[in-house]
């Protein structure tokens, strides 16, 4: 993962020396999330609403092609529920797991207007809290707990979505952040003096973003 992050950093940099030859713009962006966690383990899962805020650069080579890094706070998780209805039972969970995200987009612009994006991201994990209820014969109790020393420090994947560009400045823009490493860490606890591994489930984010920004 470490050499993860220094390949983006270094991309970050090397987009950087390239400023002084190169059409560039920057500015901020901010949006919704429409967040949700993916893979083989995810079950009973539904979309939680979030947003997103930051600031980007895009650097351009030429009409057509152009790189754009940002840095981002991205608000993520997901809902869930599950009930037993012949114990009178219903659980629900709402995970809040936020992030520093850093995505390096290489943009194609079909038309002078409208572009198509993809690339790679990194996230640096910021909190992560779990806010339930559990309701058994009717009594409800309510939990809340932080699940960040049980989450990922870092989360890496791929994006890709489309921008539309105003003739004011302003843009719209849509993308999807599939994330690859899994959510939670593989622990080990040690039971009557043995030590027993569990490895993490299989469980990953998924999150559409739709937002605004502007080019200055």
């Amino acid at each position: 993962m470490k050499k993860i992050t220094l390949t983006l950093l270094g991309l970050v940099a090397f987009s950087t020396s390239a400023l002084a030859q190169q059409e560039v713009k920057f500015g901020p962006k901010a949006g919704v999330n429409f967040a949700n966690i993916t893979g083989k383990d995810a079950e009973d899962n539904k979309m939680l609403i979030g947003f997103h805020v930051g600031a980007f650069a895009e650097i351009k080579f030429n009409d057509k092609f152009a790189i754009q890094p940002e840095i981002l706070y991205s608000a993520q998780g997901n809902k869930r529920e599950s009930s037993a209805p012949s114990m009178g039972a219903t659980v629900k969970e709402d995970r809040k797991i936020n992030y520093i995200n850093v995505p390096i987009m290489a943009k194609y612009y079909i038309v002078p207007s409208f572009a198509v994006e993809a690339g790679p991201y990194v996230g640096f994990l910021t909190s992560a809290n779990s806010k339930g209820s559990q309701t058994i014969a009717g009594v409800t109790t309510d939990t809340e707990t932080d699940i960040k020393d049980f989450t990922n420090s870092i989360d890496f994947g791929v994006g890709a979505g489309v921008s539309f560009n105003l003739d004011n400045g302003f843009f719209i823009g849509a993308r999807y952040n599939l994330g690859l490493t899994k959510l939670g860490k593989d622990s080990t606890q040690t039971i009557g003096g043995m030590e027993v591994s569990t490895e993490a489930l299989d469980t990953k984010n998924a999150v559409i973003q739709v937002g605004v920004g502007y080019k200055f």
